[in-house]
């Protein structure tokens, strides 16, 4: 598994992710290469704090 790391292009990964109108699709960040890309997670989701 790769780090990532403050001014360095962001690792390359997998995931599912839902498309309006679409439903889940799985999607790679490679996928969007060249575009301005936002990413958005919630670590604390589903875990008990």
């Amino acid at each position: 598994m790769t780090t990532a790391r403050v001014g360095e292009k962001a690792p390359d990964f997998k995931a599912s992710a839902y498309v309006a109108g679409e439903g889940f699709k799985n999607l790679k960040l490679s996928d969007y290469e060249g575009q301005w890309v936002v990413l958005c997670f919630y670590p604390g989701d589903f875990t008990y704090v």
